[in-house]
């Protein structure tokens, strides 16, 4: 019995490593640890696996973006765990639980997730999919971060953006065949679990353990800049859907958001640039088609 540990050198502001080294330090069962940067050859690493042994995952929510979707068309024959070191822990956030408590076993909530279409290509996502203001701050922070070793402040961005920066788009919103349209959309994601943005309650009804497998939309709409900004850091307790003018929440298995001119997208703070349109499809929904 062996326990694999596989941190992100990057996550944390760094601190991943050290992380992962107390694990190891602490486990009573021989430890293997190898940074997620290394593994070119997902298939090859998981062989040597037996369901005897353990996973851990050692990072924040990019980081298991990018394991479960190199790890998509793959069996992963043991249990799966995660020690959240990343800076927003969203997917953390959502389970109850805290960066400072031990190793949580995740191998149910990365089965059947839900897939986003952007631009051809197909991903998997573990909290949501996002379109508006939040791809922006991803693409400015993806800038920054390429200027400087600084931690970026996504508040910061975030305010600046609505105040000045960020232009709102028109939208229009497919859900499960039945179209809607809304003008002056700032945020516009499809969530999987309640959190995204470091700790922002987007949808505060989404369940990810619910049996129906529906997803939310939460369209935040139609509103001046300092009137959203007003109502904006309400989003961080979930009370921002209380009003109802300016915030609409959707949900169903299928959900298609078109822009009226192309802005960046963000898959669990993975960001993909000049996009015209995302759809976001549960599994759920693929289960119910077939069932047909």
């Amino acid at each position: 019995m062996k326990q694999y540990i596989l941190y992100n050198p990057l996550a944390g502001n760094g601190n991943a490593k050290e992380a992962a080294e107390k694990l190891a330090d602490a486990s009573a069962s021989q430890a293997v640890l190898r940074p997620v940067t290394e593994i070119s050859d997902y298939a090859a690493f998981l062989s040597v696996l037996t369901s005897e042994d353990t996973l851990i995952i050692c990072g924040g929510d990019g980081t298991l973006n990018r394991f479960v979707n190199d790890t998509a068309a793959l069996e992963i024959p043991c249990e799966v765990l995660y020690l959240a070191v990343g800076s927003g822990n969203d997917f953390l956030r959502d389970l109850g639980k805290t960066p400072d408590e031990t190793p949580v076993c995740i191998t149910k909530y990365i089965q059947n997730l839900p897939e986003a279409e952007v631009k051809g290509k197909t991903y998997r996502f573990l909290n949501n999919v996002g379109y508006g203001i939040d791809g922006y701050c991803c693409e400015v922070g993806d800038e920054l971060k390429a200027k400087s070793v600084k931690a970026i402040n996504y508040t910061s961005i975030a305010i600046k953006g609505l105040l000045f920066h960020y232009k709102p788009k028109n939208a229009v919103i497919t859900v499960d065949g039945k179209e809607y349209r809304f003008k002056k959309v700032w945020l516009a994601p499809t969530m999987k679990g309640r959190f995204y943005g470091g700790g922002m309650m987007a949808t505060p009804e989404q369940d990810r353990t619910s049996p129906d497998g529906k997803l939310s939309l939460l369209v935040f709409h139609g509103s001046g800049r300092l009137h959203t900004l007003m109502v904006f850091p309400s989003i961080f307790k979930g009370e921002h859907v209380k009003h109802t003018k300016m915030v609409t929440v959707l949900a169903g298995y299928d959900v298609k958001v078109t822009f009226d001119a192309p802005a960046a997208v963000q898959i669990d703070g993975e960001t993909i640039t000049d996009v015209s349109e995302y759809r976001a499809v549960s599994k759920s929904s693929v289960q119910v088609s077939s069932d047909k």
